[in-house]
């Protein structure tokens, strides 16, 4: 992953995610799982672009099992975005950077 993709553990997600003032956007992912590779570097484009409005971090599902049960995450790549704490939309699966950005916009305008 790159600078711009934060990781955080079952440890950290509550302090990171949780408990941040901005939307959040986690990419669960496993270092086995093709379709998780294919979409990490679009989930990096994505950091990059709205690094100065939203988070986004990556956990891995292999290290972090308590995290992945708690919010029933049953396939990879799985992205979910968080915002105030809560899960406010998600995508399953590969995905194009068009709709992670849309998804992520659609939170900010509601904020504005």
């Amino acid at each position: 992953m790159s600078e711009n993709v934060q990781s955080v553990t079952d440890a950290t997600f509550e302090e990171v995610v949780l408990n941040s003032d901005k939307p959040v956007l986690v990419d669960f992912w496993a270092a086995w799982c093709a379709p998780c590779r294919m979409l990490s570097p679009i989930v990096d484009e994505v950091a990059q672009d709205f690094s100065e409005t939203a988070i986004v971090v990556n956990l891995n599902v292999d290290e972090n099992s308590e995290t992945s049960s708690k919010y029933n995450i049953k396939g990879i790549p799985t992205l979910l975005l968080f915002k105030g704490g809560e899960i406010k939309d998600q995508i399953v699966g590969a995905t194009s950077k068009a709709n992670i950005a849309r998804m992520i916009q659609d939170q900010l305008q509601e904020t504005s």
